[in-house]
């Protein structure tokens, strides 16, 4: 899948699950159940145990049906242990330029974090596609992403932190290419408990909440990719 045809499918799921776990088997049921409701897409954070072994036991054994990333990625050694493992996008919680131009070298999709206009520009620049705007929640949620979307109107926006079922459609409505889930997909204390279908049962609301309100926006996908 090249680099335009995986934002097209990160646009077209709408929802970045990120998940966190103790261990790399509560991370592989989250991601499973994630998948059953309807979200074919998983970002899993090094700050799971054995991260790296399960980033390629995953690509190994569904990444022809669902979409692997790998999340809180934050140096340059790391995104080459992901990329190695196959994950197919990075996502970081801030920006880091060689991390960025290293994984584009080796055509790999990264979604640096940024949270102000100066920073979404450096990001720009130094030739990310899709901006995670991170920590969203705190700074304003939809509201933020609105006016981020003033003089940013094609840089693709994905918002993480504040994001929940309550607030998921006003984010669409305001101009978020996708939305990055946490704790309020999957919950921990639920992972915890083995009652995966509860997650599998919120991914599913999670699907709805957005299909609506994109239908209700008329939400496309009309930026144009950055040079590859």
């Amino acid at each position: 899948m090249t680099n335009q045809e995986l934002r097209q499918r990160v646009f077209d799921i709408g929802i970045i699950p990120v998940v966190r776990a103790t261990s790399a088997d509560l991370a592989q049921r989250a991601a499973e159940a994630v998948c059953a409701g309807g979200i074919p897409v998983v970002e899993i954070t090094m700050t799971v145990p054995g991260a790296v072994d399960l980033i390629r036991r995953l690509s190994q054994s569904i990444g022809k049906e669902v979409v692997i990333g790998a999340g809180t990625v934050l140096n340059q050694e790391a995104a080459n242990r992901c990329i190695d493992a196959g994950a197919q996008f990075l996502v970081s919680p801030g920006f880091d330029e060689r991390t960025l131009r290293l994984a584009s070298a080796r055509n790999v999709l990264t979604i640096p974090g940024a949270l102000t206009p100066t920073e979404i520009m450096a990001a720009r620049a130094a030739g990310a596609d899709i901006i995670k705007v991170f920590p969203c929640g705190t700074v304003g949620g939809a509201k933020y992403i609105k006016a981020l979307k003033g003089p940013f109107p094609d840089v693709p926006l994905i918002p993480t932190g504040g994001v929940n079922l309550e607030t998921a459609a006003s984010f669409v409505e305001a101009g978020a290419f996708a939305l990055g889930v946490g704790g309020e997909l999957i919950s921990a204390s639920v992972l915890e408990s083995g009652n995966v279908h509860e997650i599998t049962d919120n991914a599913r609301k999670f699907v709805n909440v957005v299909r609506a309100a994109r239908s209700r926006s008329g939400a496309k996908l009309n930026s144009e990719p950055r040079a590859e």
